[in-house]
């Protein structure tokens, strides 16, 4: 093989992955884009009180924060003959059980060994289905705190005839570190740019794994099979191959606490990335092949969501090739070129659109930039700390679920004023 031919061949890698990349950011600039145009037609309207709901709260160890999630619920606006709390405590050595029926929680005691949430879960909707009927299911992790009106638009979705449904994710502690205001900040930039934007299309939103709802006929048909890490971006694929629109309820507030540190943050995103990795192997042939089949848009939206951590990991192999031309001399011409040869640039161009972005998500959001200014002007840094951990869980066939510990008491009065 000549040297010219091998160069020839270097340069059809670099362009075949620099399109691959090119395409896939143009799919997610354009579909954000349709955040910004609201349809009437997928405003849910307002519904008296008649659907019946269980809460379910997985909690392992959850002492410190369970009690306050518990007191939000008790003071929702929903009659309360219409909805129970049930907290199924697992792998626990603390007093989690005892504050849950103190706060006039249900107990699920767990027969079965639970290694995940997804277990947990699947474990309580097996029951509640076996021994009540419920009209459908909401989900919330122990550590967050619950809007007033939570299960109140919960009924509008169920009466307006959605099944699944996926509420606005907030944070209790933006300001706590720049590791929970990125967090924050990520999840704005989420609700708006994803969720709302998909709302918007008439697709699917994602489910974030805290604050959502499902209807007791859709774990009776579909159920809660989950097997990988990440049982709500799981499920969520789930229903796009059973035909299950997820909508997305903004007047539906969770809000979540963040990590603190670096150290919590790469532990769940690590999770996290290890669980795409997994549905992306379970599920994206399936999902490509009904898109194919019955051009269902959610099912190649899902698959495409699922390459996120790969295409990072492209990104970055797609650097290195750089740098490895400009040693040998291999000339390729493209918008990457460019920005690798005026590298200041390109990172300080990048820089302002991360700050600007970040600010757009806060204002438009009616948040405090004040809460998250730590993470407006360090954002960037975060989302590019997780090439390393996208590239270790590339290469990670075993994980081990690890708790994140939560230790943030706040009252739900004094967010909502």
């Amino acid at each position: 093989m000549s040297i010219e031919f091998f160069k020839a061949l270097l340069k059809i890698l670099y362009y075949s992955l620099d399109t691959i990349i090119i395409l896939y950011a143009l799919y997610y600039i354009i579909t954000g884009m349709f955040a910004f145009f609201t349809k009437k037609k997928n405003k849910i309207k307002n519904y008296d009180s008649r659907c019946k709901f269980a809460v379910v709260i997985a909690a392992r160890n959850e002492e410190k924060v369970i009690g306050n999630l518990l007191y939000s619920l008790n003071k929702q606006n929903y009659p309360k003959e219409l909805y129970d709390v049930f907290v199924l405590p697992n792998n626990c050595i603390d007093n989690t059980e005892k504050i849950a029926i103190e706060n006039k929680a249900k107990i699920i005691n767990c027969l079965d060994e639970i290694n995940s949430k997804g277990e947990a879960l699947r474990f309580a909707f097996k029951y509640l289905n076996s021994n009540f009927n419920y009209d459908g299911y909401i989900v919330f992790d122990a550590d967050n705190i619950v809007h007033p009106d939570f299960i109140k638009r919960m009924n509008d979705v169920m009466c307006s005839g959605y099944k699944v449904a996926q509420g606005y994710r907030d944070s209790k502690n933006p300001s706590d570190t720049w590791i929970s205001s990125c967090y924050s900040l990520f999840y704005f930039v989420q609700n708006y740019f994803f969720n709302r934007a998909r709302m918007n299309m008439c697709w699917s939103s994602s489910i974030n794994g805290t604050g959502f709802m499902v209807a007791k006929e859709v774990i009776e048909t579909q159920g809660f099979n989950t097997i990988t890490m990440t049982e709500d971006i799981e499920f969520a694929a789930q229903c796009a191959l059973n035909n299950q629109r997820i909508v997305f309820v903004k007047s539906a507030i969770t809000y979540d606490e963040q990590p603190l540190s670096y150290k919590e943050s790469w532990k769940q995103r690590k999770r996290w990335s290890f669980g795409t990795f997994q549905c992306l192997y379970h599920y994206s042939f399936k999902l490509l092949k009904k898109w194919v089949k019955e051009k269902v848009p959610q099912c190649f939206d899902m698959a495409l969501f699922f390459l996120a951590p790969v295409i990072q990991v492209l990104s970055f192999i797609v650097i290195l090739l750089l740098m490895l031309y400009s040693l040998f001399g291999i000339q390729v011409y493209d918008t990457v070129r460019y920005m690798y040869d005026n590298k200041f640039f390109s990172i300080a161009l990048g820089y302002a659109i991360s700050i600007l972005i970040s600010l757009f998500v806060v204002i438009v959001e009616r948040k405090k930039i004040k809460d998250t200014i730590k993470g407006v002007f360090t954002l960037s840094i975060f989302m590019l700390s997780w090439i390393p951990i996208n590239i270790i869980c590339l290469f990670n066939r075993k994980y081990e679920w690890e708790p994140i510990k939560h230790h943030r008491k706040i009252e739900i009065e004094s967010i909502v004023k």
